[in-house]
């Protein structure tokens, strides 16, 4: 029986002087010197008794016991390496910060309780919304301000991989007295001679705009910014005008009649949206995570 300690490093030795073929190349694949390199194998070989290569003219060839570590360190390393690769992750898992943003400032009404499941699983990763991202999510993504945005208008960028999450139905809103409420579905040309009550962004950006609206050649008469959704639910009920937004987010004014909401068009209109990420950034485990939570969550939307 032989009498020594196989260390990791003897098994690198043999896979890597096996790879490059020679000494040479072996020793600066390990960054140390030739004759170090020699030394270490030699170290080696006389532990064991066995010589594991064998010197030839063109290189290092490998001798049956040599094939036989190398079968050995082939099934080893990785599972070092992955071992290693998982407990670096994980303590800089163990204090570090996840920076979303969504592309519509109704997301952030449904986001806390996705966060919070999130956080019981991973308690010590802080989540950071970044709202001032929200008018412009795929360029902060780009530009290395988030980990991670949530949008409903998919980019055409290489440089970005998505997952989808859900899809949600975008409504018009009025208040039961306004004069289009017993409609069961309003046009584009409704919009003509009315105020739409909207979030503080070019109407340009808005996807109900450029997929809705414009299309049809419509623009409303006049349009009113407000960065709160409650302050545009209020301005509805006030009968000032109509507002678009997401069904699930006036649910509970649909609820006690305050609001009446009627689809856009007689198909409705629906918005999917996808988590995005950098394909050049590998996700961590935590962000992995996450954008498997949101995904399993999304039929609750």
């Amino acid at each position: 029986m032989v009498d020594m300690e196989l260390e990791i490093r003897h098994l690198k030795l043999v896979e890597t002087i096996a790879a490059e073929g020679a000494m040479t190349r072996a020793a600066a694949r390990l960054y140390m010197t030739q004759s170090a390199l020699s030394h270490q194998l030699a170290g080696l070989e006389e532990s064991i008794g066995i010589s594991l290569f064998r010197r030839v003219p063109r290189g290092m060839i490998l001798t049956p016991a040599g094939e036989k570590l190398l079968a050995c360190a082939r099934s080893v390393l990785p599972m070092v390496r992955e071992a290693l690769e998982s407990v670096t992750a994980a303590e800089s898992e163990a204090q570090c910060t996840l920076r979303i943003s969504t592309e519509c400032y109704t997301c952030y009404h449904w986001l806390p309780s996705r966060l919070k499941a999130f956080q019981a699983s991973f308690p010590r990763v802080e989540v950071e919304i970044v709202a001032e991202a929200t008018r412009r999510p795929i360029d902060a993504l780009l530009a290395g301000e988030l980990d991670l945005a949530i949008v409903s208008d998919l980019p055409a960028q290489a440089a970005i991989t998505s997952c989808p999450l859900f899809e949600d139905e975008m409504v018009a809103i009025l208040s039961p007295e306004h004069r289009l409420a017993h409609r069961r579905n309003l046009s584009p040309r409704d919009f003509v001679a009315e105020r739409l009550i909207t979030y503080s962004v070019p109407l340009q950006q808005l996807g109900v705009y450029r997929q809705f609206l414009h299309p049809a050649g419509v623009t409303p008469a006049r349009v009113s910014r407000v960065d709160l959704t409650e302050a545009i639910i209020e301005m509805v009920k006030a009968n000032l005008g109509i507002a678009i937004l997401a069904r699930w987010a006036i649910s509970r004014h649909l609820n006690i009649a305050t609001l009446k909401a009627l689809p856009l068009g007689r198909r409705g209109f629906h918005r999917k949206w996808y988590a995005i990420t950098m394909k050049s950034r590998r996700p961590s485990t935590h962000l992995r995570a996450f954008v498997e939570l949101l995904a399993e969550r999304g039929a609750l939307v």
